[in-house]
């Protein structure tokens, strides 16, 4: 079944340097409060559920999409750290002509999200995490076999990460004419909870969308993610101060429930929301429920 999805109401870059830019989208109400999702890992601009982008729509929410450096139409950059992306997050606001915002991560949008919360308090209201990465290092980390994985990758992907790259984006040229087959492949090889959203047409559509769409020029995000979040990030979740709201399946097969129990506890105004049954992309499957929480935290700080 083939299910059309809305296009983005706007579409464009935004200029963060002389000689960077990072691509977006908005859905919604361009006249709204703003908030910033920012995609998982892999994923762009146009990973937005359409339940939260009806929603947004519904309740004069301005919803964003971002590509990450190297992803979509934002210019390869590989930041410091996780910190340094809010200085981009940051710029883009301005640009955008946006003071308040609240901020969505997930997955490996997560510590994105809450770079921003730290690093902007005064503009931040609240962050909502869906099923975030945790810290891997220091006193506040929290180890995984993927993470581990991942640590022992991250010097190859730094040193040999172009042709990385470029075999990427090359694989996601070549399964265009397939991409829903797949999808469907993967569907059938993904747990329950994952299953069940990846088979319903406009969570199809929604994932086909961005990935052919977004992530067809350039893949280098997803390489660039795993050699930061295997880093010291550059913040600790304690400087967070804003309120986090964070979503988590208690069969996430990616990011392990006990990673968002660990970082729950050491957020200093946060709470865990369980999904239970839920894998990685549970949260996904919230998107009312995760702007009408953030909306809501909003109204109480009005």
């Amino acid at each position: 079944m083939v299910f059309d999805i809305a296009r983005p109401k706007l579409e464009g870059n935004v200029a963060v340097g002389e000689d960077r830019q990072i691509g977006f989208a908005e859905f919604g109400d361009p006249q709204g409060r703003a908030v910033f999702w920012l995609h998982g890992t892999p994923g762009a601009r146009r990973q937005i559920p359409t339940e939260a982008r009806l929603y947004a729509k519904q309740h004069g929410i301005r919803l964003i999409g971002l590509d990450r450096p190297g992803t979509g139409s934002s210019s390869p950059h590989l930041y410091e750290n996780i910190a340094a992306s809010a200085d981009d997050l940051r710029t883009i606001a301005d640009i955008l002509g946006i003071d308040k915002m609240a901020v969505i991560g997930l997955s490996g949008g997560g510590p994105y999200a809450l770079a921003a919360a730290a690093a902007m308090p005064e503009r931040v209201v609240a962050a909502g995490i869906l099923g975030g990465v945790a810290p891997f290092l220091g006193d506040e980390g929290i180890t995984s076999g993927l993470m581990n994985l991942g640590k022992r990758a991250a010097p190859l992907l730094r040193l040999g990460g172009d042709p990385l790259r470029i075999g990427a984006s090359l694989m996601v040229r070549a399964i265009r004419p397939f991409a829903n087959t797949a999808l469907f492949l993967y569907a059938a090889i993904s747990p329950e909870g994952d299953r069940r959203l990846l088979t319903r047409p406009e969570f199809g559509a929604m994932f086909l969308d961005d990935l052919l769409n977004g992530s067809r020029k350039q893949l280098a995000a997803p390489f660039n993610d795993v050699v930061l979040f295997t880093r010291d990030w550059g913040f600790r979740l304690d400087e967070v101060k804003v309120p986090v709201r964070w979503w988590h399946g208690d069969s996430d097969h990616i990011v392990p429930f006990a990673h968002g129990q660990h970082a729950v506890a050491l957020l200093p105004d946060a709470e865990l929301i369980v999904l239970p049954g839920e894998s990685h992309l549970g949260g996904l499957g919230r998107g009312e429920d995760v702007l009408s929480t953030l909306m809501k935290i909003w109204d109480e700080q009005a």
